[in-house]
């Protein structure tokens, strides 16, 4: 096996320099209202490019595979808060308030769009309903993670989400991307031409939203609030929520009688959170010196299910290459016979 697949990827290189260049360099105030203004922009343009990028048509044709795409959902939206809430007492334990507050803000995103896709593919699953739940999840939180962060956090003893945070993220983040869907017809074909203007917008709006929300909390003091201890302590409550994500959305497919290629696209789609969504969603909910502590468990969680989705999706492929041998080779046996 490759030591590689276990290194970090290029884009998650990138975030770790941009915490540390907010640690060194933190931008504060002219320079942290220009930055603030550049990343509402870059947020708001990632947005509409994503609308004009997803297909319709796509969504429209997945449908038909209603219980898959509830059974992702009901993983994202239902089992993952579930989890924050129900591990409390055990995990909370291991983290500071403010970290586990970033946990279940976590627990109540979406789910990847890409990597789940991408995995599904790898893994020989279920490639079009993969495409219409992951793209469903990023939709339909695009609502309901406010909503339901409000909930979890209520639940949580921090009080409820107000309702101007709900209309600020349909103002960021809804209102562009329901233009980008009405543009579709225009540019859907030119965004599709050009994936790596979308990826260039993805990344580096993140790494704004990143390096403003780390360099607002090194000025509150956030390394002196974040022994090593806790880091380790960080790491293993986002391990335990990825192995139970993963056992859940594996087992639990097979007891709903999923065949083997819709239990892939459930474990993938099911089991992952967006980054992409995530941070700007966290810009728009949490006070600026809160979100360093909001984002660092989600961007610690970005890599770790990249790690172990990455042997996952191999193992599964290897299987199924064996299984297509095996097959082979009877079918070969039967036609002597």
């Amino acid at each position: 096996m490759s030591l590689r697949r276990f290194l970090p990827d290029n884009f998650t290189l990138c975030l770790i320099a941009t915490v540390i260049t907010a640690s060194l360099l933190p931008c504060r105030g002219g320079t942290a209202s220009v930055f603030e203004v550049l990343t509402d922009v870059a947020i708001a343009l990632l947005f509409f490019l994503h609308g004009a990028k997803l297909s319709r048509e796509a969504v429209v044709a997945g449908l038909t595979n209603w219980r898959l795409h509830l059974t992702v959902l009901a993983s994202t939206f239902v089992l993952f808060p579930l989890l924050g809430l129900l591990l409390k007492p055990v995990l909370s334990p291991l983290v500071t308030p403010s970290l586990y507050v970033g946990i279940l803000f976590l627990c109540t995103l979406p789910s990847t769009v890409q990597s789940s896709i991408a995995f599904t593919s790898i893994a020989r699953g279920n490639v079009s309903a993969a495409v219409c739940s992951a793209s469903a999840s990023s939709l339909i939180g695009i609502a309901v993670t406010p909503l339901l962060t409000g909930l979890v956090l209520q639940a949580h003893g921090q009080g409820a989400m107000s309702w101007s945070s709900v209309g600020e993220i349909v103002l960021q983040l809804f209102v562009p991307f329901a233009a980008g869907q009405i543009a579709q017809r225009w540019i859907g074909g030119w965004v599709s031409r050009h994936r790596p203007l979308i990826g260039f917008v993805d990344q580096g709006s993140i790494l704004l939203v990143v390096y403003t929300a780390f360099s607002a909390a090194v000025l509150q003091g956030l390394w002196k609030q974040l022994p090593l201890p806790v880091l380790g302590g960080l790491l293993i409550v986002n391990a335990v929520l990825l192995a139970a994500a993963l056992l859940v959305t594996r087992y639990g497919s097979r007891a709903l009688g999923f065949d083997r290629e819709d239990e892939i696209t459930i474990v993938f789609c099911g089991s992952k959170k967006s980054l992409a969504s995530g941070v700007p969603m966290a810009k728009v909910l949490f006070p600026a010196h809160a979100l360093g502590m909001i984002v660092l468990p989600l961007m610690l969680f970005h890599q770790m299910q990249l790690m172990t989705c990455a042997v996952l999706a191999r193992r599964y492929a290897e299987r199924a290459a064996i299984n297509k041998q095996k097959a082979a080779a009877m079918t070969e046996v039967a036609a002597v016979d």
